[in-house]
Order: structure tokens, then C-alpha cells, then sequence
């Protein structure tokens, strides 16, 4: 990076901390501090749901999956795509909720102020973890970017650049709140939308002239000849070779997953539509900025695509793919000499602190509201309550910043972060529709989920160690081996060479894996993938107790691509934590041994969804229902459309509490809360499914450009 490059990121910086200051004078009271005062219109709604919704670690992640799996890797993060026309419904419930956090709504639902506490809890564990994985992927962006692996005193650069980041997260998140927090996820998701284009025409220029390119025909000559770089099985969106790692049913159950625990994010209350001043204003907000997400999306997948092309024989990129964007913007952009490589890392940062200040702010409102409020100072005034927030939004940030230092690892992070929603998803989605759900029920739910997914596979392997030593635990899934036969393209020449180069560093590592195949331009070449042979009840590594021999289940041949499918067979024994879930398979008669790797994830699916359900359903037709009273005023509330004068509002809701709306109802007579769809309901969720069409279909035809 040059002057000019540090000279951009301090006027970002610098204009970041001003917004601070500047919406600090506009704070009164909790709700302008967490709720912004709910005056935000469309632009200011589309924004904050895009800049929350996007997080550094995804054009990272994106990035790696597509350079080591082709355009399928794209699914990494487009799991999201069909679970959007959803948010056009679930956009109505948090404006109609009026509350401040999430936690106020299980207080409200279930009569608990204990389960807002609880949920309290679980956010600032879901916060430290998800954004402890943006902290890592900048981490990992920047080095190549700065140019030095080492920051002060000697340590790795990461324990200068996180904390420096967090500090200026504090600064403007913790003045202003989240009129702050959302007029610069306006600046930073434009920003964002830079990132994701910014690379693109500037890398297919740098192929037509690296490559001989005639110019003539513009950008065109960089598709043409990344296409003729590049295998064409890179270019598959659903099948082929390179899609293995994300077949159809795999997505299929990643996008059921997200929509459940999606709603239960705690932040969705503000950005999902909380904060908003109507309803419109929530659905469109909510919408659009995702689907300005999923935008961004195709532009991060080519510019991988792109960077195949143009870097396949990087070193740098060989030993660690996560750091494909970064060695993407150094090696292209850098030369212009224009304060673009201080752009792009600026880009990136925006697109870590717009979601990492609204976090802050949800948290630190959560904290007030569900744990301080009701249990430490009831009587406080409007101004301690705004102090406390403040004061507490520091914990989600420098919580985030100890487990990045700590952990390091952005998949396991993220991972960590997307299973924990399972806890509050069922007594959420049932609650919002059945009387019936009750707090005792939610509680037996919550409590199994933690029991089942998160305590009793580490405890009890420990309470019981013969478990390791079981032979019906020892299976694993089947060895898959492809094999596909082509011409080698310039890529795989480069790709040898680069592998070649960090086997022989002393930063060479085992988890290189096998070596590209060695050949020249044209010639036939074997690719040659294997995947499989993981435990299925176990999450740590097997051990051999004696030979492990390969048995053959199946081979098949389609074309040139060659499919050997084999299951390890002999004495091993495990390690880690069990697989609950897939134990409970094993009980009721299921064959686990032996499924492939994508239908053991898709495995996980069923348990986490339909368990907690189960349980919450049984228990509370086991239990009596809440108070009567609170739920008529609940579900009167609910149904009941937002006005987006507050006084007006109110005196509706008067209204509705004394005579509560049932006209719309479908089943008018019984405990279930389900009411018919307005036209409205069904247009935009109609035109949501028609734009995930649209999406593809230009991912597909943007791919396909330059190819023949």
C-alpha cells in the first residue's frame, strides 16, 4: 500500500467517527438510541438490512469456495437467495411487534421476563461468535494488501489490525446508536456495492492484457480468454465435477435451515423492520436490501473466477485460498496507483463495521431492556438507560475481537454462529401462530436444544469413553472419488507451478493436499478429486486400530467423468463430540454407513428443525396456556397495521385491545392464528420469487459470457 492508499482509509475512518458525533445530539431517549426513533424511510431501511446482512467473511468465503470449487462455491453464501421472498412476510411481524428488542417480544409472548434474559444470553454469544468470523476474514484480506505479516511489538498483524478496528466500531457505534449505526451503513453499503464491482472490469482488463487480448472488443476479450484459462466444468452453477461440494438437496436444506434461524437474529428487530416507519417501508427496506446482498453476491463469485484466471500460479493464494480477494486487489488494482488497494481494504472494513455497529447497538439494547431494566435498576431514568447502552455495547465488540484473536478460524466461527438460533427458532415461529405455545414449553424446548445440540455431545463421550472405543460409532461416509479427463488449461499449468513453489517454502503445509497434475498446454490431463471418508457420529478425527482397507460400493462412468464410490471398512475408534442427531438415525433403524458427505449435512437438517418443534408442540399440549388476557392483547397487536403517526398508532391499538380484529382469521374458532394474505402479501412475495429467478439466470448468463 502507498500514501495515497493510507490517506483513503483515514478519511474513512474519520468521516465514520464524525457520523458518531454528529447523531449523538439526536439521542434522547432508548428508543431514538435503539430504534433511531422508527423514522427511517425506504433508503435508510434498504441500507441498514444490506450492510447488516453483509459481513466481510462473505466475499472472503465466496472467494475461496469458487477458486477451489468453480462457480458452485457461489451456494456459500447464495444459500440466502431463496429464503428472501420469506422476509417479505416476517418484515410486517417486527414493525408490528413495537418493541425495542427481541427479548421485549418473549416477554410479551410468553409472559417470562427470565426467557428475555435468556435470550439476552444467547445473543451476546451468537454476536461474539459471528462477528469474531468478519474480524478473522479481515485479517486475513489485509495481509496481503499491507504487505507484512508482523504488526507492533512483533506479533502477527492481526493483534494490531482487529483491535484498531473495534476501537472505531466503539467510537462512532457507541456515540450516536442507531441513527449512527445506520447512516453509515448507508455510506459503507455503497461501499460494499464497490467492493463487489469494483475488481471485476479492472481484472478482465488486466487478462486481455497479460494474455494478448486484441482490445478490440473491450471487456468481451477478458471473458474470452478467462474462458479459455479456465476448465469449462469451473463454469457449472448446479452440475459437474466442481459442484459436488453443493449439490441441489445440500442448498435445499442450508436455505430451509437459514429461514429458520434467521428470524431469530436478534438485530432482525431493527433491521428486519423494527425501525421503520411503516410497514412499507420495513417489507421494502427488508427485501431489497437483501436482494442487494444477493447482487453482490455474482460479483464476488466472478471476480474469483477472474482472479483463476489471472493468479492461478500465486503462491500465496496456494497456501491459504482465503486469500484470494486480497491478492486479487493487490496484483490488480495496485498498479493503477490510484488509492484503489486503500479502497478496496476500506470496502472491505465497511462491510465488516455495518453489520458489527448495528450488532453492537441490538446488543447493548438488549442488555438495558431484558437484564439491567428488570433486574438491576427498574427506576432508572431515560438518560442512565441510554448511558448503560452505550457502556454495555462494548462487550459484543470486544467480545468478537477475543474469540477472532483466540479461534482464527472464519468456518468454524461461522459454523459456531448459525447453529446456536436452534435454541429460541421453534418457540419463536410457533408462537407467532398458536395460542397454545406456552412459557413452560418454551422453556422445555430451549432446555432440550441446548441438552441435545450444544452439552450432552461434548459430555458425554467424557462420562462414558467406551463410546469411542464402539464399533456401530465408527462409520464414516463414503469415499467418493471423480475422475475427469481433459486438456490442461493455462490455470493448471499455473496452478502445478504455484503448488510446486509453497511445497518446497518452509511454509509448506500438509493441508496443501495433492499436487495439481504436471502438465503443458493441451495435453490430456486426470483430475482427480476425492472427498469423503469423515466420521459420521463423531466431529473429531478417527484412529485406526488396524488397517483400514477401501471397499467398493459402486463405479459409474457418464461421459469423461469417472465415479468410484467406497467405504472404509475396520476397527477405528473416535474422538471429539458425538453427533446426537445422527445417533438417534442410527436408533430407529437408518443406515447412516456409508452416505455421502452432502447427504450427511443434509441429515442435520431434520433433527434441527423438526425436533425442537416436536418437543415444543408436545409440551404444550401438556401444559396450560398463558394468561388468557395477555395473549387477547398479544395477537390483537399483532393483527393489528402500524400507523406511522405514534399517537395515531396508539389509539388503534386502544381500540383493537377492547375489540380484537378476527375477521381475517382462517380458523376463527380455534387456537391457531393463521389469517388470510392480502393482495399486498401475495404480489410482493410473488414478485421476491420472480427476482430469485432473474438472479440466477444473470449469475448463469454473466458466467457463460466469453465461453463458447
Amino acid at each position: 500500500m502507498t500514501l495515497i492508499d493510507y490517506a483513503v482509509l483515514a478519511i474513512y475512518f474519520a468521516t465514520m467517527i464524525a457520523i458518531g458525533i454528529w447523531a449523538m445530539r439526536r439521542v434522547h431517549n432508548q428508543e431514538d438510541y435503539f430504534m433511531g426513533g422508527r423514522g427511517f424511510g425506504k433508503l435508510l431501511q434498504t441500507f441498514a438490512a444490506f450492510g447488516a446482512g453483509t459481513g466481510a467473511h462473505e466475499p472472503v468465503t465466496v472467494g475461496r469456495t469458487t477458486w477451489t470449487s468453480g462457480l458452485s462455491g457461489v451456494w456459500s453464501a447464495m444459500m440466502w437467495l431463496f429464503v428472501t421472498p420469506v422476509y417479505w412476510i416476517t418484515a410486517v411481524w417486527y414493525r408490528r411487534m413495537r418493541h425495542l428488542t427481541l427479548g421485549d417480544w418473549f416477554v410479551e409472548r410468553y409472559q417470562s421476563q427470565a426467557l428475555g434474559a435468556a435470550y439476552t444470553l444467547f445473543a451476546i454469544a451468537f454476536y461474539m461468535f459471528y462477528l469474531s468470523t468478519m474480524l478473522s476474514a479481515i485479517a486475513k484480506f489485509a495481509v496481503p494488501l499491507i504487505g507484512v505479516d508482523v504488526g507492533l511489538f512483533g506479533y502477527e498483524l492481526k493483534y494490531t489490525l482487529i483491535p484498531a478496528i473495534a476501537v472505531i466500531v466503539i467510537l462512532y457505534g457507541v456515540l450516536g446508536g442507531l441513527t449512527a449505526a445506520y447512516w453509515t451503513d448507508l455510506i459503507q453499503g455503497l461501499f460494499i456495492i464497490l467492493l463487489s464491482i469494483l475488481l471485476i472490469p479492472n481484472g478482465l482488463w488486466a487478462i486481455a492484457a497479460k494474455y494478448g487480448g486484441d482490445g478490440e472488443e473491450g471487456l468481451m476479450d477478458g471473458f474470452r480468454i478467462m474462458h479459455e484459462r479456465v476448465s469449462a466444468d469451473y463454469f457449472q452453477l448446479f452440475a459437474g465435477p466442481s459442484s459436488g461440494e453443493f449439490p441441489v438437496h445440500y442448498i435445499i436444506s442450508l436455505s430451509i435451515l437459514a429461514l429458520i434461524g434467521i428470524v431469530v437474529q436478534p438485530h432482525f428487530i431493527a433491521t428486519g423492520g423494527g425501525s421503520a416507519k411503516t410497514e412499507d417501508e420495513a417489507r421494502i427496506g427488508l427485501v431489497v436490501g437483501n436482494f442487494l446482498k444477493r447482487l453482490c453476491t455474482i460479483g464476488w463469485a466472478l471476480t474469483a473466477l477472474i482472479a483463476l484466471a489471472l493468479l492461478a500460479g500465486n503462491p500465496e493464494i496456494a497456501a491459504d485460498p482465503d486469500r484470494v480477494w486480497g491478492v486479487a486487489a493487490r496484483e490488480i488494482l495496485g498498479p493503477l496507483n490510484m488509492g484503489l488497494v486503500g479502497l478496496m481494504l476500506a470496502c472491505l472494513l465497511a462491510a465488516m463495521m455495518s453489520s458489527a455497529d448495528t450488532y453492537m447497538i441490538v446488543t447493548s439494547g438488549l442488555v438495558v431492556r431484558n437484564l439491567y431494566a428488570p433486574y438491576i435498576n427498574p427506576s432508572a431514568n431515560e438518560r442512565k438507560y441510554v448511558l448503560v447502552g452505550r457502556l454495555t455495547g462494548l462487550l459484543i465488540i470486544v467480545g468478537a475481537s477475543a474469540v477472532a484473536l483466540l479461534i482464527s478460524d472464519v468456518f468454524t466461527q461461522f459454523k459456531l454462529a448459525m447453529e446456536l438460533p436452534i435454541l429460541f427458532a421453534a418457540p419463536f415461529w410457533v408462537g407467532m401462530y398458536w395460542r397454545r405455545s406456552n412459557r413452560i414449553a418454551a422453556w422445555g424446548t430451549i432446555v432440550f436444544s441446548l441438552m441435545f445440540f450444544f452439552v450432552l455431545p461434548q459430555a458425554l463421550p467424557r462420562l462414558v469413553p467406551s463410546l469411542y472405543e464402539s464399533p456401530g460409532l465408527a462409520a464414516t461416509t463414503q469415499v467418493v472419488t471423480t475422475t475427469l479427463r481433459r486438456e490442461a488449461t493455462e490455470s493448471d499449468v499455473a496452478r502445478h507451478q504455484a503448488w510446486q513453489t509453497v511445497r518446497e517454502s518452509q511454509a509448506a503445509a500438509d493441508s496443501l493436499g495433492p499436487p495439481p497434475p504436471n502438465a503443458e498446454v493441451g495435453e490430456m490431463i486426470t483430475i482427480v478429486t476425492t472427498s469423503g471418508g469423515a466420521p459420521i457420529f463423531w466431529n473429531g478425527p478417527l484412529t485406526a486400530v488396524e488397517d483400514v482397507q477401501l471397499e467398493t460400493v459402486s463405479e459409474s462412468t457418464r461421459g469423461e467423468i469417472h465415479r468410484r464410490v467406497q467405504r472404509q471398512v475396520g476397527t477405528q475408534t473416535g474422538s471429539g463430540s458425538l453427533n446426537l442427531d445422527f445417533v438417534l438415525y442410527s436408533g430407529l433403524g437408518f443406515d447412516l454407513s456409508g452416505v455421502s458427505a452432502a447427504t450427511l449435512e443434509t441429515l442435520r437438517l431434520p433433527a434441527r428443525v423438526l425436533l425442537p418443534f416436536l418437543v415444543l408442540g408436545g409440551l404444550s399440549l401438556l401444559t396450560r396456556k398463558d394468561e388468557q388476557r395477555m395473549l387477547d392483547r398479544y395477537f390483537a397487536k399483532m393483527n393489528t397495521p402500524v400507523l406511522a403517526d405514534p399517537a395515531a398508532d396508539g389509539a388503534r391499538l386502544e381500540q383493537a385491545y377492547e375489540n380484537p380484529p378476527t375477521t381475517r382469521k382462517i380458523f376463527p374458532e380455534s387456537d391457531w392464528e393463521f389469517t388470510w394474505p392480502t393482495a399486498r402479501d401475495v404480489i410482493g412475495f410473488s414478485l421476491a420469487c420472480a427476482a430469485c429467478a432473474v438472479i440466477i439466470g444473470l449469475l448463469s448468463w454473466l458466467a457463460g459470457l466469453g465461453g463458447t
